[in-house]
């Protein structure tokens, strides 16, 4: 006897709607793209590896921007009997490239950067700021039109956090060019580019560990399995718990499924049932898991000593 999972396919029904951000991930790549435009040619003009950095960011965040519009836009089609989560893990795969993406840029900026501190190039410091403020003023009406829904999914949150480093990185610039100009100090150039890395690669490295969690289907931030077995035996007729596991699908989506032994006379007086319907009731209660997305097996022993070993785990 099992339970969980509806029959129905439907992403509405079956999965939870995953909500509908693409206007505002349109505007701010609209915005990221204009700040690609401006940084790139005041790159050029400059010859700023801080502005050269920061429109190598900038790219990189209007491409990621693009993927999690799209990603935005398959997560809302409905799921199939082949496909019966739908696209609802587009956004996993979305926020793993662009921090894969990050991270090169990141390191990319730190190498160069460690080079211009012993070779600085002369960088023209009025030209810098003006730049430097388009992209900040910039980022910052993309960071408003993104924070209200940046806890939405791992995509949003790789659109918001791919925006804020990309302000960061602008503020970096302005704080560049003013040093330049009060002091002549060219290296604050290459240093301001490796503050943007340092920005970068810790923040992106921390996504692609969540998301690769998640592909990896390792256990959800949070639940503790042990926890989850201790509280399932406590329930009357309930004998042991095996092939205990929980997943993520995506944001907003975990998954337990397990084997519970329950007493023989369970499936002949009536019990069986009811010890199911605890069951979910007790995970319910004590987890932040939905029971609705969640399997539970309820079977006698002698059904568990038939299952091969190969297949039976703790």
């Amino acid at each position: 006897m099992g339970a969980g999972h509806d029959h129905g396919p439907s992403l509405d029904q079956a999965a939870g709607h995953p909500g509908d951000y693409r206007k505002k991930l349109g505007i701010a790549f609209g915005i990221t793209a204009t700040i690609v435009a401006a940084q790139a040619v005041g790159s050029v003009v400059t010859g700023s590896l801080a502005l050269l950095t920061d429109t190598a960011h900038a790219i990189t965040d209007a491409t990621g921007l693009l993927v999690a519009l799209i990603a935005a836009t398959l997560m809302l089609r409905p799921a199939t009997s082949k496909r019966t989560w739908g696209f609802r893990r587009i956004e996993v795969l979305a926020a793993l490239g662009q921090a894969t993406l990050l991270i090169v840029v990141g390191f990319y900026t730190a190498i160069e950067g460690v080079r211009r501190l012993f070779e600085p190039p002369e960088v023209p410091s009025t030209e810098l700021l003006i730049f430097g403020i388009i992209g900040l003023v910039a980022n910052i009406i993309a960071i408003t039109i993104l924070s209200s829904s940046r806890g939405a999914n791992f995509n949003m949150r790789a659109a918001f956090l791919e925006v804020l480093n990309d302000a960061l990185g602008s503020l970096g610039v302005i704080v560049a060019a003013i040093v330049i100009a009060t002091t002549g100090f060219q290296q604050a150039d290459a240093i301001a580019g490796l503050f943007i890395a340092a920005l970068i690669v810790p923040r992106a490295f921390k996504l692609m560990r969540e998301t690769t969690s998640v592909l990896m289907e390792f256990t959800p931030k949070g639940l503790d399995l042990d926890q989850v077995r201790a509280h399932i035996l406590e329930l009357d007729h309930v004998t042991d718990v095996h092939d205990l596991h929980a997943s993520t699908v995506a944001t907003g989506l975990p998954t337990i499924t397990a084997h519970v032994v329950v007493e023989d006379e369970c499936f002949t007086d009536g019990h069986a049932a009811e010890v199911l319907h605890d069951i979910r009731a007790c995970v319910a209660e004590h987890f932040d898991v939905s029971v609705r997305h969640s399997t539970f097996q309820v079977e006698t022993a002698h059904l568990s000593d038939d299952e091969p070993d190969s297949i039976r785990h703790p």
